[in-house]
């Protein structure tokens, strides 16, 4: 069986639908391809477990510009490449 997640964060890109588009949440995705740990990325972001989860999932409702700031920074990474939104044509 392949594995698919990390601890409850998949490892592959996640569609969320909207009325006038989609998001795409992409944080497992860049985990996984840059084979950063769970646990080492929670301790170097500061972020809580469930956080990390929420965002992986496609399930946060807010996103705080801190927790951003500080992925970006740790990952190495632009905002586009943990999430996009791509609006309905």
């Amino acid at each position: 069986m392949k594995d698919t997640q990390i601890s409850g964060v998949p490892k592959e890109i996640i569609k969320v639908n909207y009325p006038n588009g989609y998001y795409l949440f992409k944080l497992g995705k860049v985990l996984a391809d840059k084979s950063i740990s769970l646990n080492a990325f929670m301790k170097a972001t500061d972020t809580d477990f469930k956080t990390i989860k929420k965002h992986a999932n496609g399930l946060v409702q807010q996103i705080d510009l801190g927790v951003i700031d500080r992925w970006c920074k740790f990952l190495n990474v632009e905002v586009h490449e943990i999430y996009e939104y791509v609006r309905n044509k």
